[in-house]
């Protein structure tokens, strides 16, 4: 051991003294808290009939300052106990003309009470920027009071696991490239870790965005696009503490399983779980559970399972640009004929249709179908002035119900089957005899919901994270444009798309958000150089750099028959029993097929995704692509690869996808021909 390393090690234990000694006053404050509580709701207790109103208001003032400061000590405590397994991973020699001062870097900040001093910094303080953007030599940050500049003289990482120094590394050099390897190099888990010892300057860049108030980040597979908007989220709950909580944003994913994997980043970095919802639960929420609907699974499943171009079709046009401009020229045209008005007698006095047409003008920025109320009660009003007294019951309801039958709908659907009319295709519009909308027009319906009757808008909400951008429509993004007047982070790969009939790309997102920042982050981390370019050929991406980390090539082997395969299949797992892996993704293109491996497997330990599982544990895991989006694993295996298997526009999403979803290792399996996407391998 060198004499750097042997000081590196002497003062780990040091910091770990002061961390210990830390939790120990959190530890004896929590007590005098919790006892000072007890015997305050004790005093209460005994002499609550000889306190007034006055007195009890102060005492439950009193309680909720001591339980709110009691929490605080706790999550101060969890911190710093998390900090004891870790302190810092990074350190950087900062020279200013003041004199030179060594920075370490860790997940939060310590704050030496006993000599005042900061002995680790918060990887998200504008220091700590430094350590990301800058190697040895000239280097600055900014603070609310100006620039500082000065010079990076030494610049250091360590991994710190457990208490225990594993490695540390100098270098003059990009240092990330060598820990990143190691760390990438390792397996897999079945929680998304955190990146903060790894990350890049890029990426940096992206996380630290303050000025954003849309930041839509296209990334290739591996990219790490998802765990640098949960770091962004990350950053900025940290940089607006006093004005956003973690219960002010709103994550929408893909599903559940993803929602767990993903559930474990955002505490790791001290901060509280953040609420998910899917855009079924949205949409369930926002037609009031009036309507059934066919989900984006069930959809894409539909596709997958049969080629059906009326149905195709009808994804097409509603997926388009061109659709949502049309419902917005239909609505136009609501707006200027559907209201036949006339004259309106009550009792003795006639209301001239002109007036009622101008009250209904003058409301333009009111929804639609929220007008009919105010020009009643300016009917009303004129009335009320013609007789010169009250209006009677009878009088009240004769306009009360005369202007609406004006109008020609009242019902969003009715509305939403005339606009097919109006364009020409009723045949676009597919209702089964139960009343089941297709998931292409959940949507379409929630926009003229919004647009004639006004939704209030999700308040509440200060920052929105929509992943898999690509799997959402314009129609869609201009709901959520609406509802969520906040910041937004959208992220997603259009590479990655699970209906190939209705993505969208960055280009597409930036036309409903003109004023988005577009990133593109091109350099994969997930995969071997060896996946990457199989993947490749599957789905070209000509901007793609993937790190340089080398493995074994794909296979792509053919049996005999479906038998055969299903048995080389168990084989594969017997052998991932005994190997060093902590995870095989068994992919497969359809449910269906999925749940005839998991019959094939019944012997071993496996774990079946379905659209309602809700949790992601490492070992065998036997899944769709379309569940499988978002997550990693250490070893691929992907069944049925044949011609017949896989051949339309959708398949071929799907095989990219499930080809992508592997770090260290990938096996195709088939019977009969190969599917034509390997097929000029």
């Amino acid at each position: 051991m060198n004499e750097t390393e042997l000081e590196e090690r002497e003062y780990l234990e040091e910091i770990k003294e002061k961390l210990v000694l830390a939790v120990r006053r959190v530890d004896d404050a929590v007590r005098q808290f919790s006892d000072e509580l007890r015997e305050k709701k004790q005093y209460i207790h005994e002499h609550q009939s000889g306190m007034d109103d006055a007195d009890m208001v102060a005492a439950g003032q009193s309680i909720n300052r001591m339980a709110f400061t009691g929490e605080a000590a706790v999550s101060r405590k969890r911190k710093l106990l998390k900090l004891v397994q870790s302190p810092y991973f990074g350190r950087i020699d900062f020279a200013t003309p003041q004199g030179t001062a060594p920075l370490y870097i860790g997940v939060h900040s310590f704050f030496d009470e006993h000599h005042r001093q900061n002995l680790i910094y918060d990887w998200r303080a504008p220091i700590s920027s430094m350590f990301y953007d800058f190697e040895l030599g000239a280097a600055s940050y900014v603070t609310p009071s100006g620039t500082v500049r000065g010079t990076i003289e030494l610049k250091r990482q360590y991994k710190i696991r457990d208490g225990r120094m594993e490695f540390l590394l100098d270098s003059g050099v990009n240092i990330h490239d060598d820990v990143l390897q190691r760390e990438l190099a390792k397996s897999s888990d079945d929680k998304m870790k955190n990146i903060v010892a790894t990350i890049q300057r890029d990426q940096n860049a992206v996380i630290r965005n303050e000025d954003a108030s849309v930041m839509v980040i296209q990334g290739v597979a591996g990219s790490g696009k998802t765990s640098i908007a949960l770091h962004r989220i990350a950053f900025l709950l940290y940089r607006y503490r006093e004005t956003i909580r973690a219960q002010d944003v709103l994550i929408i994913s893909p599903n559940k399983v993803f929602a767990d994997y993903i559930s474990n980043v955002l505490p790791e970095l001290g901060e509280e779980h953040i609420p998910e919802m899917g855009m079924e639960e949205l949409a369930a929420d926002l037609l009031e559970n009036r309507y059934q609907f066919q989900t984006f699974f069930e959809q894409v499943s539909a596709l997958l399972e049969r080629h059906d171009p009326a149905f195709i079709e009808r994804i097409q046009f509603k997926s388009s640009f061109e659709f949502l401009s049309q419902l917005n020229q239909y609505l136009l045209h609501v707006e200027n004929n559907y209201f036949s008005v006339s004259d309106l007698r009550v009792g003795r006095t006639v209301v001239p249709g002109r007036f009622i047409q101008e009250k209904f003008k003058a409301y333009h920025r009111v929804p639609l179908l929220k007008r009919f109320a105010q020009v009643s009660n300016d009917v009303r009003a004129y009335v009320r002035t013609a007789v010169d007294r009250k209006l009677t019951g009878q009088e009240k309801s004769i306009i009360g119900e005369g202007v609406p039958r004006m109008f020609r709908f009242h019902q969003v659907l009715d509305f939403y089957r005339d606009f097919y009319r109006w364009v020409g295709r009723p045949e676009l519009l597919k209702l089964d005899h139960q009343m089941k909308l297709e998931y292409a027009d959940v949507f379409a319906l929630i926009y003229l919901r919004v647009r004639l009757e006004g939704i209030s808008a999700y308040e509440q909400v200060k920052h929105l994270l929509i992943d898999e951008m690509q799997d959402y429509t314009p129609v869609q993004y201009a709901v959520l444009s609406r509802l969520f007047l906040c910041r937004k982070t959208i992220l997603g790969d259009v590479s990655q798309t699970v209906n190939p009939y209705s993505a969208s790309s960055a280009e597409t997102i930036e036309r409903v958000f003109p004023q988005a920042d577009v990133v593109k982050l091109y350099r994969s981390y997930r995969s071997t150089v060896e996946i990457t370019s199989f993947a490749q050929r599957i789905t070209p991406n000509p901007h793609i750099i993937p790190l340089e980390r080398h493995g074994p090539e794909p296979t792509a082997t053919r049996y005999n028959s479906r038998g055969e395969e299903l048995a080389a299949l168990q084989q594969l797992v017997r052998e991932f029993k005994s190997s060093s892996n902590h995870s095989v993704g068994i992919i497969c293109k359809t449910q269906r097929q999925a749940e005839q491996v998991h019959q094939a497997l019944q012997e071993f330990e496996v774990q079946l995704l379905t659209e309602e599982s809700t949790t992601f544990k490492e070992g065998v895991i036997l899944t769709t692509a379309h569940l499988a989006k978002g997550l990693e694993f250490d070893a691929v295996v992907v069944p049925f690869a044949s011609a017949l298997n896989y051949k339309t526009e959708v398949d071929k999403s799907m095989l990219y996808v499930a080809c992508t979803r592997a770090m260290h290792q990938l096996t195709l399996t088939y019977s009969g021909e190969v599917t034509a996407f390997l097929a000029g391998r």
